[in-house]
């Protein structure tokens, strides 16, 4: 399965121009997908993947 961090609650975009991307339940910020640094750092797929929630008229 391959995560999709743009469309999960935790992911953020951050202020700092190296690490522009983050993963609030994880901590940290980086320069790629959180999900392909979990993945790299464990070689698991990240387990903390909660979908963001549907906003009413978005399909």
């Amino acid at each position: 399965m391959r995560v999709d961090c743009f469309k999960c609650k935790y992911f953020r975009v951050t202020w700092d121009q190296n690490n522009p991307r983050g993963c609030s339940a994880y901590g940290f910020k980086t320069k790629q997908l959180p999900s392909i640094l979990v993945k790299q750092s464990s070689g698991m797929d990240c387990l903390k993947f909660s979908p963001k929630p549907q906003q009413e008229g978005k399909r």
